[in-house]
């Protein structure tokens, strides 16, 4: 079995472009790069995406759709289109993973056959769509409002694959070992970063936070995880390249530090 490789996200240089994530990921020593479609125009172009990745040596391991709210527009409005384009970008540039967060509850007719659409897709295009674990949206550390159908947790559907960000589960205040636990081999990626609990979504660099990031990547390694782990952080506070280059070498020094399987 060929070693877990450790990306890097694109939406993690931003306000810095697509391009510019690449050229971290390769000076930094980053495996591979998963493109967020939708923070910039290069980034939804599936020639400039394979230009950039034969240019600086680094794979593009995975695809992450315009599924946010700020990318509502981006390659159109139909959702199933998107997923179809994210799929075909995906073959064009290598990767085996397009990773899609679960509909918003107003997108009803989409969300109705979300789930057996996610495995047609599959199936259609061999291409695995992980799901990614979302979280209530909350006013308050006591109130919480569902906003994603049919539901915000993928280990409570029968998807093949699935996609942990450790920062949504901060949210959620929702427990990520017991969570892996729960989809076992349908664990297919893991967005690694931080978050404190609070009802803020804050991509905190791995190990600044409250989630136990060290021994998530622990428990996962011994449990035979064999998908990718993306470095997905939030480097916008960052005022200078020097100081955002270091945050992005902290994450993937933490990352290898932790996901290290010990031969018994």
């Amino acid at each position: 079995m060929s070693p877990v490789r450790v990306g890097l996200s694109t939406s993690s240089v931003y306000p810095e472009s697509s391009a510019h994530a690449f050229g971290y990921a390769a000076s930094v020593g980053y495996d591979t790069v998963e493109v967020m479609v939708g923070i910039d125009a290069l980034s939804q172009q599936t020639s400039a995406i394979l230009q950039l990745s034969e240019h600086h040596g680094i794979p593009v391991s995975a695809v992450h759709a315009p599924c946010l709210l700020f990318t509502q527009r981006v390659w159109g409005t139909e959702p199933w289109g998107k997923l179809e384009r994210s799929a075909e970008m995906a073959h064009e540039v290598g990767a085996a993973v397009v990773v899609v967060h679960p509909p918003f509850r107003w997108q009803k007719e989409y969300a109705a056959g979300f789930v057996d659409g996610i495995a047609a897709l599959e199936e259609s295009t061999g291409i695995a769509f992980a799901v990614e674990n979302m979280y209530p949206w909350r006013a308050s550390q006591k109130r919480g409002m569902e906003m994603y159908l049919p539901g915000w947790d993928p280990s409570a559907e029968p998807y093949a694959n699935t996609t942990i960000d450790l920062s949504h589960a901060a949210i959620a205040q929702s427990d990520v070992i017991e969570m892996a636990d729960r989809l076992g081999d349908r664990l297919r990626h893991v967005h690694l970063t931080d978050g404190t609990g609070s009802a803020k979504d804050e991509h905190l660099v791995p190990g600044r936070g409250a989630m136990g990031a060290a021994a998530f990547l622990r428990h996962i390694a011994a449990a035979g995880f064999s998908g990718e782990i993306i470095l997905e952080i939030n480097t916008r506070r960052c005022s200078t390249r020097e100081e955002r280059e270091a945050d992005l070498r902290e994450s993937l020094e933490f990352a290898r530090e932790h996901f290290a399987v010990t031969t018994p």
